[in-house]
């Protein structure tokens, strides 16, 4: 009898090109409940592609996903291309995937805590009350709750990405995928973000963090995913793969990055 957990999120030979660029390769992975997975790469091995992928920010053109044992439902049109056949099932699965970006994408014109309610009351429709009480904790949860009247304008890029992991949380999403949130921050404020996703690991949250952050890849995450070109190139605990260094490109990239720290 398989008593193998139904995985938080399946994805299947995912593919995707770009004109004449084949960016994905025939990407497969499954997160199981409390998951964290470090996804690492060089620029331009198409980590974020696979990530928005997922949430079909991007439509893939080959490959299957599932959120708890769902499967988005695809069709192919008479071009070949792939598309979503049902698109009310991809704004409720979209709902269930909390997406941080790189560049916080908040709303400009709108406070921290109207930022954080927009989603659970368009999408989920709940009240505003109920809503704004989630907000203040979840604002609470991010140490940004003294700053909920606040505009995204008079915050640091530390505090704005805070507020996006608050807006991302306050859906009550079952995966969180994170797209290198570290990476537009002046160094000195890497650290709070970090710390905040820390947290949601030890609550044991489903994360997928594409990341250049070495330390959290291999002290938070319980499995790394190592990208190059387009395709997985190794794959393990943090262990295997800081230990171990399975293959030539990924002991290039630690050293490489271990260089770099160094200066």
């Amino acid at each position: 009898m398989n008593t193998q957990p139904k995985a938080a999120l399946s994805v299947s030979n995912i593919q995707k090109s770009y004109g004449q660029a084949h960016v994905l390769k025939g990407i497969s992975l499954n997160a199981h409940k409390g998951d964290v997975v470090s996804i690492l790469g060089a620029s331009g091995s198409g980590k974020s592609t696979f990530l928005r992928c997922i949430n079909l920010l991007e439509t893939p053109d080959e490959g299957s996903i599932s959120l708890n044992g769902e499967t988005i439902e695809m069709k192919r049109l008479r071009d070949g291309r792939q598309v979503p056949s049902n698109t009310r099932q991809v704004e409720q699965i979209r709902s269930r995937l909390g997406m941080v970006f790189q560049s916080f994408n908040l709303w400009s014109h709108r406070s921290v805590i109207e930022n954080v309610i927009e989603g659970p009351m368009r999408v989920l429709k709940r009240s505003r009350a109920e809503c704004v009480e989630e907000a203040e904790q979840l604002l609470q949860k991010v140490g940004l709750y003294d700053r909920r009247d606040y505009y995204p304008a008079h915050l640091s890029g530390g505090q704005q990405q805070r507020v996006a992991i608050a807006r991302a949380l306050a859906m009550n999403p079952q995966v969180m995928l994170f797209d290198e949130p570290t990476s537009a921050l002046d160094p000195e404020l890497v650290g709070e973000v970090l710390k905040v996703m820390r947290g949601l690991a030890e609550e044991g949250r489903t994360m997928l963090v594409v990341t250049h952050e070495m330390g959290f890849a291999r002290h938070v995450s319980n499995r790394v995913v190592f990208m190059q070109d387009g395709h997985i190139d190794a794959q393990g605990t943090p262990a295997e793969l800081f230990e171990g260094l399975p293959t030539e490109r990924f002991r290039q990239f630690v050293a490489s990055h271990q260089l770099r720290s160094a200066e």
